[in-house]
């Protein structure tokens, strides 16, 4: 035993349920992660994984398809998502693709404003939209959202400045096109390295801003501006990008990398979502985001358990 860690195949201690934190397939990295606090809800990400639930108001969202447009199923799913288990919902007015409608900063404040006021009048749940102009932001953490998720990094101009005036938590996710628009055949020659010192770079800009360091979250953006073999290294090499330190968020679900290996169309690509979500786990990340609630929530409690993050709901077998 080294540093007070049981090796893999060390016996559990006589009486004991569970091997004791940390496990050698947790990164240090995400040991080190203190507990912060989002909104009303408290957080310890280096023993937890948090579930982030999907919510866009939009007519040609690419997984839903309009779904959840209309304003009142817009709160209706929000509020299932807690139900189900989302520790966080993730409302977003206009899709992150150029192959979607590009709509104004009216429309797009009109889509997401309603879902967040509403869902902050009856639940505490952590709320985010996910938008990459600064006046939606400020406007939105105004009627009661707690982070802002943007898509495009900090890139576009006053977005940090804006978070850290209204005192909201970021995620900094990576991408290289300007916003809404195609970047087609993206080229790296070290996609995690790249990414990585994106990141890196970002948080830097998001402190220089005035953004408190507990504030801040990082997205690798699978798919964003990547083709499947890029989004596969993202997963397989993810301790690269928790080695900078904060908690990591990875949004995988339905994606077109999981469609892709698998040959699977969107309707279809949960199983895939949720093996690439495990593996992600254990490398590290410590926010899903996700469209199937209740699904993920099991995998994520499965995967916190093998890591000996959690205990078992109960204890009746050979027991």
């Amino acid at each position: 035993m080294a540093g007070g860690v049981p090796a893999a195949d060390a016996p559990l201690a006589s009486g004991a349920t569970h091997r004791p934190f940390a496990s050698p397939l947790t990164p240090p990295e995400v040991a080190a992660l203190a507990p912060r606090r989002i909104g009303a809800r408290e957080f310890d990400f280096a023993n937890r994984v948090a579930v982030m639930a999907i919510v866009n108001r939009t007519p040609d969202s690419f997984y839903d398809a309009g779904r959840t447009y209309a304003l009142e199923r817009a709160v209706e799913a929000a509020l299932q998502a807690v139900d189900a288990g989302a520790d966080w919902v993730d409302i977003g007015g206009m899709a992150f693709s150029p192959d979607a409608e590009e709509v104004g900063a009216a429309e797009e404040l009109d889509r997401v404003l309603g879902v967040i006021e509403a869902v902050r009048a009856v639940s505490d749940v952590v709320i985010s939209v996910d938008t990459q102009r600064p006046e939606v932001a400020r406007a939105c953490v105004q009627a009661g959202a707690d982070v802002v998720n943007d898509t495009t990094g900090l890139r576009v101009e006053r977005m940090a400045e804006t978070v850290a005036e209204t005192g909201a938590s970021v995620v900094i996710a990576h991408s290289i096109a300007q916003p809404h628009r195609h970047h087609r055949r993206p080229q790296y020659t070290d996609v995690m390295a790249e990414v990585g010192a994106f990141l890196a770079a970002q948080t830097q800009v998001a402190l220089a801003a005035g953004v408190p360091p507990e504030q801040i979250i990082i997205d690798p953006g699978h798919d964003l501006n990547k083709n499947t073999r890029h989004s596969l290294e993202l997963v397989r090499r993810l301790e690269e990008i928790t080695a900078l330190g904060y908690p990591t968020l990875v949004a995988l679900s339905n994606k077109d990398f999981v469609g892709e290996t698998l040959d699977r169309d969107r309707p279809d690509r949960l199983w895939g979502t949720l093996a690439a979500t495990v593996m992600c786990i254990e490398r590290g990340a410590r926010i899903v985001r996700a469209h199937e609630v209740a699904a993920t929530v099991d995998a994520v409690r499965m995967a916190e358990a093998v890591l000996g993050l959690r205990e078992p709901a109960q204890m009746v077998h050979n027991v």
